[in-house]
């Protein structure tokens, strides 16, 4: 029975991508080590065993989980299982806490070590869930500066690595103006419920758009984890769709519209004007106001504590709403450039490239 220096999990697109990552940089520090991975096809490639494509479930809100219950819970009686056989030296889990609380328990009961990286977002709804990491996780590995606070206030021990996105986003274009052609990025989203929701919308909306600034191009910008077909409707509508993994094609953009998530603090990152907006079921949308303690749903306006992009939300994500805010931007050019320079800004408080070496470092470190 082969036994493994780690089983890292992760459930979404974006914990694939940095669990990848992770796993990279274990591998570039220490060839030797082994890595048992749950996660999505990133993972998949560099894992010496990959068990379950949890992050191509695709599974988002409060509703989905409930209705894909035996799927999750098959795979989480086989991380049971592999924990128990002590098959794992220790655990790291990677943000998605839903579905990693259970695996904190296996591990507690199997006297496995369990970490965390890309810690829940405990300030944002339900921080009760810092109880339980206090209880089960031995170290915490947190992204966003002011995290380190709650964290040790809770008696939880963290360390701030920085935000993993420094480690492949390039820095912003040079480009400080907003007097080119607007080239909008459209971005609906990285999972399919997400894009069948957004993407006919965010398509209305810049036609609307392009009616007013007639020179205005568009690019929508695909999730690795998504077939074509999900943007049929794109290619139907003669809008190009971009597939890269090293943002060199986004860094061109001087305007965007995406749905809340990852993808607005890449924008930020890279100095992206842009409005968010996001759209889901009614069910969902009253239990997310009840639980979600944060004013904003864009990483940037929480990172900043005030609205530097403008938020559309539910019927406000209208087409015509969606327009009007892009225009808004793109025709005042002072408040274009504020908001730029604004979200340059905000990379600097995010630390320092190396961040995935540094939480393999710190792993290592600790064994």
């Amino acid at each position: 029975m082969e036994i493994f220096d780690f089983l890292i999990t992760a459930g979404d697109p974006s914990g694939d991508l940095h669990g990848s990552r992770l796993i990279a940089a274990f591998k570039k520090q220490n060839p030797s080590i082994k890595i048992a991975a749950v996660g999505g096809p990133l993972m998949k490639e560099v894992a010496d065993e990959f068990l379950e494509d949890l992050a191509g479930e695709g599974i988002v809100g409060f509703l989905e989980p409930v209705l894909k219950m035996p799927r999750l819970l098959g795979i989480a009686f086989k991380i049971r299982d592999f924990l128990e056989a002590k098959r794992a030296k220790a655990l790291i889990c990677i943000d998605y806490y839903g579905f990693n609380r259970r695996l904190l328990e296996f591990a507690f009961k199997a006297q496995v070590p369990a970490y965390y990286y890309i810690s829940p977002q405990v300030w944002a709804s339900r921080p009760y869930r810092i109880r339980v990491i206090a209880q089960r996780v031995k170290k915490v590995f947190v992204i966003f500066p002011f995290e380190g606070k709650l964290y040790r206030e809770a008696g939880v021990e963290c360390e701030f690595v920085g935000h993993p996105l420094l480690d492949i986003i390039p820095e912003p274009a040079s480009q400080t103006d907003a007097s080119q052609a607007p080239f909008v990025g459209i971005l609906p989203g990285s999972r399919k419920s997400e894009v069948s929701r957004h993407l006919p919308i965010f398509l209305e909306a810049f036609q609307i758009f392009k009616k007013r600034a007639p020179k205005a191009r568009a690019a929508v910008f695909a999730a690795r984890s998504l077939p074509d077909s999900a943007y049929q409707t794109a290619t139907d509508a003669g809008v190009e769709v971009i597939r890269e993994s090293d943002y060199r094609k986004r860094v061109e953009l001087n305007l965007a519209l995406c749905s809340s998530g990852t993808a607005t603090l890449e924008n930020a990152l890279l100095g992206i004007p842009m409005v968010v907006a996001y759209k889901m079921s009614w069910p969902t949308y009253f239990l997310a106001r009840a639980l979600v303690k944060v004013p904003y749903i864009a990483m940037a306006n929480i990172l900043a504590g005030q609205r530097i992009v403008p938020e559309l939300i539910q019927k406000e994500a209208s087409p015509e709403g969606l327009a009007q805010a892009l225009l808004e931007l793109w025709g005042k050019p002072e408040t274009y450039l504020k908001i730029r320079q604004e979200l340059i800004v905000l990379r600097k408080k995010l630390g320092s490239p190396g961040v995935s070496e540094r939480v393999a470092r710190l792993m290592l470190e600790l064994k």
